[in-house]
């Protein structure tokens, strides 16, 4: 005798508990732009609604986390809550927020700068100047904010670029990081270790607690790479260190 399962598959939108305090809501299982407006665009109607006992939101490249008091929400009603939400509208086919911007960030590509240059143009099968003029030359969204404060997601560059983080942790790679791994582009806020592929260094600095706003991307923004040399880079480096901003942004509709 033959005995056959089958497992079905999950039908997104999909809401799951996480702990106590916190629900996600989920709208696929891999990174897809559809998937991501769709998480981006639902934050931001939860933010609108501005429920006191929702204490934070957060949209990723394919969910929404939302934290919340059960002492004064219950989970089953926030669960109708968010069912009721979600079938209000077909939220992948929902527009990104308006008031979204581009930010225009100059990036020193290879060299000390970018160490991993070469190994990403082998994984790639190109020159380090094919890397550059690729990397740069679309605009890419930031899909998300992660763990690190500021940390943007940038995506999602071609497929070529689907290849896997490094099978190690370098100790500490610096502010200011541009690192690529499964069709991702990171820039990071701070120094911090990781095991992606750092091409590129960039003088801008999403996050920095002098500032007002402390943080400039959002999820939904968009960014364009400019590649500079090495003689512009130390001279915006210079002009960041005494408080300048050196980031073009662009108010998109």
């Amino acid at each position: 005798m033959t005995l056959s399962s089958s497992v079905s598959e999950p039908q997104y939108p999909l809401i799951r508990s996480v702990g106590e305090a916190a629900v996600t809501v989920e709208f696929g299982d891999r990174l897809d732009e559809r998937c991501n407006t769709a998480a981006i665009v639902f934050d931001a109607a939860l933010r609108t609604m501005a429920l006191p006992q929702i204490l934070e939101t957060a949209p990723t490249n394919r969910s929404v986390l939302i934290r919340f008091d059960p002492l004064d929400l219950a989970p089953q009603t926030l669960r109708g809550l968010l069912s009721d939400l979600l079938s209000d509208r077909d939220w992948y086919a929902s527009e990104l927020p308006e008031g979204r911007s581009l930010w225009r960030i100059p990036v020193k590509y290879g060299d000390e700068e970018g160490p991993d240059l070469e190994d990403v143009a082998a994984l790639l099968g190109v020159e380090a100047e094919d890397v550059i003029h690729q990397h740069s030359a679309d605009r890419l969204r930031v899909n998300m904010i992660g763990f690190s404060p500021g940390l943007a997601y940038c995506g999602a560059l071609p497929e070529p670029w689907d290849f896997a983080r490094l099978d190690h942790v370098k100790p500490e790679e610096p502010v200011g990081s541009i690192c690529v791994a499964v069709r991702q582009t990171v820039i990071f806020p701070i120094a911090m270790p990781t095991g992606w592929r750092r091409i590129g260094l960039t003088p801008f600095r999403n996050f920095d607690l002098q500032r007002d706003p402390v943080f400039l991307m959002e999820p939904g923004d968009e960014v364009a790479f400019k590649p500079i040399c090495k003689d512009e880079f130390e001279d915006l480096m210079t002009r960041v260190l005494s408080g300048e901003s050196v980031v073009e942004r662009e108010v998109l509709s």
